[in-house]
């Protein structure tokens, strides 16, 4: 049979995805990517250890970034994304920088993080009043509003599960609920944190609901990785990836809204919000 009207398969460009031992939502990632990008994943060492500000420390440890990034450099992608939002908020922003660069010493190509990304999408959003939405403990979730506080943006709201594993198992259910319970009425956008916790489908109905932006980790790290290679991230109507969806109405004043309490003090393994 003659197929070579078919023309072959489609030139490609690469994505580099360093991801965490643990992840498990590959398919969540490539739902973002048009049909002429690649994503080339590799993982990061396993090591024994449940989420934690210890396992963020760990699976962004130069040396292991550098190793994983090695392993991306035949296939010659275009950029490589750290796919991991505590690992790359653990440090502060400096701490994020240097992770960039030690990427991009391994593979001579531009890099990124998830926080970075994060930054990135809310200085394009132009929000400074951010709600939070995390799986983490408390001690995790306090040192992303650290991160986000670094960079000049403010916490309005903020809920977190107080998980330590299987956090790709959380059902869209419950990361509704939580989000609905983070947001202020002085929030401008909700940023649902780990790479880890699936937001795909849930986005859009989210931002329908609330009346303010909805982005996530995963969502930001491939819309930050195809800007860098000049192109879109595609998905269902969403404000960070179609500036058309920016332009909705104002979330209106909600009376009864909760107020958001303060971290306790301590790591309470709890389900909670504060």
């Amino acid at each position: 049979m003659d197929v070579s009207f078919l023309g072959g398969p489609r030139p490609q460009r690469g994505v580099g995805v360093v991801a965490p031992f643990d992840f498990a939502l590959d398919r969540e990632l490539w739902r973002w990517v048009p049909d002429e990008i690649s994503l080339h994943m590799t993982r990061t060492p396993y090591v024994p250890v449940e989420v934690s500000l210890d396992l963020a420390r760990l699976v962004s440890e130069h040396e292991t970034l550098h190793e994983a990034v090695r392993t991306l450099n035949a296939i010659v992608p275009e950029v490589v994304a750290y796919a991991c939002t505590s690992g790359s908020f653990v440090g502060g922003i400096a701490g994020e920088r240097a992770m960039c660069a030690a990427m991009t010493r391994a593979g001579a190509v531009p890099s990124l993080t998830t926080s970075g990304a994060l930054l990135d999408a809310l200085t394009e959003l132009g929000v400074r009043r951010v709600a939070l939405v995390t799986p983490y403990t408390v001690s995790v979730t306090r040192s992303l509003e650290e991160y986000v506080a670094e960079a000049g943006v403010s916490v309005a709201g903020c809920a977190y599960m107080g998980l330590t594993r299987h956090i790709w198992k959380v059902p869209y259910r419950q990361v509704s609920e939580m989000a609905h319970k983070a947001v202020r009425a002085d929030a401008q956008a909700l940023f649902i944190s780990c790479t880890n916790l699936p937001t795909y489908d849930v986005i859009p109905q989210l931002e329908a609901e609330l009346r303010i932006p909805v982005i996530s980790a995963n969502q930001v790290t491939m819309w930050a990785a195809l800007r860098r290679l000049g192109t879109r991230a595609v998905g269902p109507y969403q404000a960070l990836i179609d500036p058309a969806a920016r332009s909705g109405p104002v979330r209106p004043e909600i009376p009864g809204l909760p107020e958001v309490r303060e971290l306790p003090d301590g790591e309470q393994q709890q389900e909670g919000w504060t």
